[in-house]
């Protein structure tokens, strides 16, 4: 690029944000500003420099640097460029079958041939035909496909439609009461205290019935490498019914303990999960599931599981310390839980056994043992949780039975 080139600058860089924003890669009109103010400090004749400079702003996560860099060498140079071309030729199924397709590369093609095919969309009052006979079976594949095995289009399909998920769980009754026209039982008090306003008579019996409200949600989440992309998505979900109710608590945990029920708060989802990225600093890195659960007993049991609270554990079980106090641990969970389900995304696979330490440990230990992989999944854990609570420590046994 050439200093002559500096008055087309901006816009450019909206629209690479448009690529890294469409490749899957959260970037705001906050990224945008930041990185049109830092290219005006640095000399953009160098490429090497001016990568250094958007990446140092644009670019939140590690695990995204390569996505990144691809997308710098695809739009930051000519079209005719080689690995542009093989790009194009990617995108219209014309790469060669022996390249094995970098990782990113897919989602960063899919998002060219969308800007592409914006660039070709008819005029407004041209007339436009619209084939939907296939429009179910998209609907079918999207909640069976994987989570990992989405594309960036798909990604965003699946985050709308958890967005639209509820989760209505069983309402238990407690020792607090509330009016009622009809009750079981008289409110004395009130009945007195309405009966001054007429010099004592008693014109009517107040009544009360039992308050009942649903439990309390508890969500302990693995982020790290190999639960990434699944804890991506089910934060969605989690935002969501933060949201919807009250008394849900999220923590995440890889090497530590992150409580981010503040940050899920947040009505707009792409603040929350910036504040998330700021508050997890052991994102994708190893797992420590004992250790994790060690302080969560310690300092927020007796916070966040009075009154019959739900747990819900989301993990694959690879422990990277060889589960040391994880049966404790678990144990403990289990008595201050009323339910605890696990959810591991390697149930998907039929030939799947908890055979590692982590997994033998755990799966004792929790009521429910359920997969978390696809948006099926996702409407199979809400329709269980709206439901009455099975038996605990059934889900030991059932997976003997399974076997």
């Amino acid at each position: 690029m050439s200093a002559s080139d500096t008055g087309r600058l901006a816009p450019n860089v909206m629209h690479f944000a448009r690529l890294l924003r469409r490749a899957g890669l959260p970037v705001g009109p906050g990224e945008v500003i930041a990185a049109a103010e830092a290219l005006t400090h640095v000399d953009i004749t160098d490429r090497r420099v001016m990568r250094a400079a958007l990446q140092a702003v644009m670019l939140r996560r590690h695990e995204h640097a390569l996505l990144f860099d691809q997308a710098f060498s695809v739009f930051w140079r000519n079209p005719d460029a080689a690995k542009f071309a093989q790009m194009l030729a990617a995108m219209d199924g014309r790469a060669p079958r022996e390249e094995k397709a970098a990782a990113g590369a897919r989602r960063l093609a899919e998002a060219m041939q969308a800007a592409k095919s914006r660039e070709q969309e008819p005029r407004p009052d041209e007339r436009r035909e619209v084939d939907a006979l296939l429009s179910a079976s998209g609907q079918e594949r999207l909640e069976s496909l994987d989570f990992e095995a989405m594309s960036a289009e798909e990604i965003a399909a699946a985050k709308a439609e958890i967005a639209r998920l509820t989760l209505p769980l069983d309402e238990r009754r407690t020792r607090r009461f509330r009016l009622a026209a009809r009750g079981c039982r008289v409110d004395l008090k009130r009945t007195l205290r309405d009966s001054m306003r007429h010099s004592g008579e008693v014109f009517d019996i107040a009544r009360r019935v039992p308050l009942t409200r649903p439990p309390p949600l508890v969500v302990l989440c693995d982020i790290s490498g190999s639960m990434a992309r699944y804890a991506q998505i089910l934060l969605h979900f989690l935002h969501a019914v933060a949201n919807e109710r009250d008394r849900v608590t999220t923590f995440l945990f890889g090497t530590r303990l992150t409580n981010i029920s503040r940050q899920l708060a947040r009505r707009d989802p792409e603040e929350a999960f910036e504040q998330v990225a700021g508050a997890v600093p052991d994102w994708s890195g190893g797992t420590r599931i004992g250790e994790a659960l060690g302080q969560f007993n310690r300092l927020w049991a007796r916070r966040v599981l009075a009154q019959g609270a739900v747990v819900l554990l989301v993990t694959d079980g690879l422990d990277r310390e060889g589960a040391v106090g994880l049966a404790d641990n678990m144990a403990r969970l289990h008595r201050s839980s009323r339910r605890l389900i696990w959810l591991n995304p390697l149930l998907r696979y039929d030939g799947f056994a908890p055979k590692s330490q982590g997994a033998r440990a755990m799966l004792p230990y929790v009521d429910e043992f359920r997969p978390v992989h696809n948006l099926a999944s996702l409407r199979s854990l809400v329709q269980a949780l709206s439901g009455e609570a099975p038996p605990r420590l059934q889900a030991a046994a059932l997976w003997e039975t399974r076997q």
